[in-house]
């Protein structure tokens, strides 16, 4: 390999064993670049602009640091880049076609790798103060997906990869299945060339595949599409136009790497780290429904799961059992609607509106009736108006006869709570309900 001027022998042979220590330590990869100038940041400015991060604010926030890794500690001169290798679960895509399996990204099936890598680092890091490469604890710094650092520009400028046309970086014998995180230090150690020889060419899967067409355009994913930040980062309702394209992934999202023909061959981590924890693997959708907070919480212990909380993870539920005609799917929708958590009820109301079923009908007019939140109401009301031409007459008879609470009503204009209210006869209630 060609090595920059201005480094002896010694200087690459202590390269190199800093490169066996980090191997040692659990790392499948390392590499080194300098702290110089991030080439890409204009990109990712310009991605910022056109609104594809989405409810990410902190991407804006720290934006200005990524033009260099100087900017995150002054005094840096090397970034060591280490990656791990987290593909655990060959299970082919097939098997997911089963529309009653919950599917869930394969980072997330085993430990939390901010964790694991967090703690690898660390030690990383102690061994490089011992050895004297750094000048002291606050001459270094160690980040695993949290600084304000281009990690995938970092890599590919210390020879892991290219940056594939689904945006994730790809190691010609590793594939994509990759986990990244870096090391700081104030010590100058020669840099690995830049990965180059080796593209995507003319290959387009990964975008053909992505079933919300997130991949806007080569190597560019509008966030605010793709079903991993839908699923995990945004913490509000779900697009009403993506929900049933999510299918039955209820955190994360693996199509575009599934389909990319360098990880046909790419090999199965021996690290036990990352296999699947006990209580994932061939459970069912309508298995989540009763899931309570404490089950939540001891799931998803060091898990990245909890990051999009009970809720989050319910809501995703809620919207995968509408794609899903196994008589349980029914019961488990029937579940959500009296979940405490507004979200929940809400993408379980329009999962049951989705479905073309007359019992769906009648549970969402049942619900009406004793429905308290706002924003329910209207995803009942609207998902009621998407079906009122198989609604019967004795369904809009049934409410009729049912009280809706008194504020409530007025606001959506669904009548009085009462048969006694001097409008309950006749005026909008009634319009409303005959369509």
């Amino acid at each position: 390999m060609k090595e920059v001027p201005n480094f002896n022998e010694a200087d690459v042979q202590l390269r190199e064993k800093i490169r066996k220590q980090g191997l040692s330590l659990g790392f499948d990869w390392v590499g080194f670049t300098d702290a110089a100038e991030n080439l890409t940041h204009h990109h990712y400015e310009k991605w910022l602009d056109e609104g594809f991060a989405g409810e990410m604010h902190y991407l804006y926030k720290h934006s200005s640091h990524k033009a260099s890794s100087q900017k995150v500690l002054d005094c840096a001169q090397t970034v060591i880049a280490v990656a791990c290798n987290y593909f655990h679960d060959g299970t082919p895509s097939k098997k997911f076609q089963d529309s009653s399996l919950s599917r869930f990204s394969r980072y997330s099936m085993g430990e939390d790798y901010h964790l694991v890598l967090k703690e690898r680092l660390e030690e990383f890091r102690k061994w490089l103060l011992k050895e004297g490469l750094a000048s002291g604890f606050e001459q270094t710094r160690v980040y695993v997906d949290t600084g304000p650092l281009l990690e995938r520009e970092l890599a590919w400028r210390a020879g892991l990869g290219w940056f594939g046309k689904h945006s994730n970086l790809i190691h010609p014998k590793l594939g994509s299945w990759l986990l990244l995180a870096e090391v700081l230090i104030d010590t100058k150690i020669p840099p690995d060339q830049p990965f180059s020889g080796i593209d995507c060419g003319s290959c387009t899967r990964c975008i053909e595949a992505c079933p919300t067409e997130a991949i806007v355009s080569d190597r560019q994913v509008d966030a605010r599409r793709c079903i991993s930040y839908l699923t995990i980062e945004l913490k509000d309702s779900i697009p009403k136009q993506f929900r049933s394209k999510i299918q039955n992934w209820i955190f994360g999202c693996d199509v575009c790497q599934e389909v990319c023909p360098w990880n046909r061959k790419a090999p199965k981590t021996e690290d036990s780290t990352w296999k699947t924890r006990k209580g994932l693997k061939d459970r069912k959708l309508w298995d989540w429904v009763r899931l309570s907070q404490e089950d939540f919480s001891n799931q998803f212990r060091k898990s990245s799961v909890k990051r999009t909380k009970r809720k989050g993870l319910l809501r995703n539920v809620m919207i995968a059992l509408s794609a899903c005609f196994h008589p349980q799917a029914l019961s488990g929708l029937q579940i959500g609607l009296k979940d405490a958590e507004e979200l929940v009820r809400l993408h379980s109301v329009w999962a049951l509106g989705f479905r073309k079923q007359k019992i769906s009908t009648s549970l969402l007019w049942r619900q009406l009736r004793i429905e308290t939140s706002e924003k329910v109401i209207i995803e009942i009301q609207e998902a009621l108006t998407s079906k009122k031409k198989s609604s019967s007459k004795r369904e809009r008879a049934w409410l009729l006869t049912r009280q809706v609470p008194l504020a409530l009503a007025r606001k959506h204009r669904l009548g009085p709570s009462g048969g006694n209210h001097p409008r309950s006869s006749n005026n909008r209630r009634t319009k409303l309900l005959q369509g």
